[in-house]
């Protein structure tokens, strides 16, 4: 695995302790798991955008305009073999239908990023969510072998670590075709590589695990958020549940549009520090995921980043007519610690101030 980002990150943790429950055996959402409302905004069809990478849509021109309309899009044409796909689910899969008490001995440590535990954003919400995940930074080895004791953890560390190696590649080329479809000048371009290029992104891999649900109505997978990543590539198996939040615009309301599944498909979504990079220009985009009573459903985020204390600095023209930076640099270290105590503040947090105009954070 890459380099350990958020290795000066502490997550949010509940002031109580938290509740691992079998979900695969509840018959009825407990009231810890309830949640008042889930339609906050309508949920439509939309298409997703399909950027082929070996094709003609991996066009600059075609993904600018999918990176600025939608912040997220489909991705084909990568170079990942199926079999190689069809292992990592299977893994996951074995993990996650493991006993909660032998799960629970490789859990995430209260001051730590490995390992099985509830989702790290759980302690913003007053709602718990109908999901367990697993956090892999750096070796799963001392994990896999708290899980599997007496047997020979390699079947899982591998394909762990051959998923790794490939995504770091699919990571880099789409980063890449990314600051290139922004039309940067030579200086420009050169300084967003800086901490991008394929070498030197930094990652963990975040497995996730969404039983069936009696009532899927009052429960929620995973609460709407925005990734701290750079970039974050999402592999989704074949049960739908990936929510995009749209933001208004021309074709109507705010609204959720559900990312079907697409076979040998990864999901790219932008994050904080793309939206940081780009100047506000290509925005993070808000998901979610929801649940269904009949399928269990698995998912696989790769979620990479610049070495941890590398400063991010803004680059190309602000997203507004504004003649100033949107952001002030920042590392992934520090924005993950401004992530944990701000949650969806933490960008607002290090917006610039446009003196011309007397406001904060207008730049964007």
């Amino acid at each position: 695995m890459s380099a350990n980002p958020t290795t000066t990150f502490m997550p949010c943790s509940p002031s109580e302790p938290q509740q691992h429950l079998e979900l695969e055996s509840v018959r009825e959402v407990p009231d810890s798991h309830a949640w008042p409302a889930l339609d906050d905004h309508p949920t439509v069809y939309e298409p997703v955008p399909v950027v082929d990478l070996a094709g003609p849509d991996a066009s600059v021109a075609h993904l600018a305009r999918v990176c600025e309309s939608w912040g997220a899009f489909q991705v084909t044409g990568h170079g990942i073999r199926s079999d190689l796909l069809e292992r990592l689910e299977s893994e996951t899969r074995r993990l996650f239908a493991l006993p909660m008490d032998q799960k629970l001995k490789a859990a995430r440590p209260s001051n730590g990023i490995s390992g099985y535990g509830l989702a790290r954003i759980s302690c913003f919400f007053s709602k718990l969510m109908w999901s367990e995940g697993f956090t892999i930074s750096g070796s799963p080895v001392d994990h896999a072998l708290k899980l599997w004791p007496d047997a020979d953890p390699s079947r899982f560390c591998d394909v762990m670590q051959d998923y790794s190696d490939e995504m770091k590649q699919v990571a880099g080329r789409v980063v890449r075709l990314m600051l290139l479809s922004m039309g940067l000048a030579p200086e420009e371009m050169k300084r967003a590589e800086e901490g991008t290029r394929v070498d030197q992104l930094s990652a963990v891999l975040q497995l996730n695990s969404y039983p069936p649900c009696p009532d899927p109505n009052r429960a929620m997978g995973l609460a709407a958020h925005t990734d701290s990543s750079l970039v974050t590539l999402l592999f989704q198996s074949g049960t739908s549940g990936l929510q995009l939040l749209r933001r208004q615009d021309q074709h109507g309301p705010a609204r959720w549009v559900t990312v079907p599944p697409r076979p040998g498909a990864l999901i790219v979504l932008a994050g904080d520090l793309l939206q940081i990079l780009t100047n506000g220009r290509y925005k993070s985009v808000a998901h979610r995921a929801v649940v269904n009573r009949n399928h269990h459903r698995v998912s696989v985020a790769y979620i990479c980043g610049p070495p941890p204390h590398h400063k991010l600095s803004p680059v190309g023209k602000p997203a507004s007519p504004a003649p100033c930076l949107a952001y002030r640099a920042v590392s992934w270290a520090d924005y993950l610690g401004l992530k944990a105590e701000l949650f969806d503040k933490a960008l607002a947090s290090i917006m610039v101030a446009d003196d011309s105009r007397g406001d904060e954070g207008i730049c964007c």
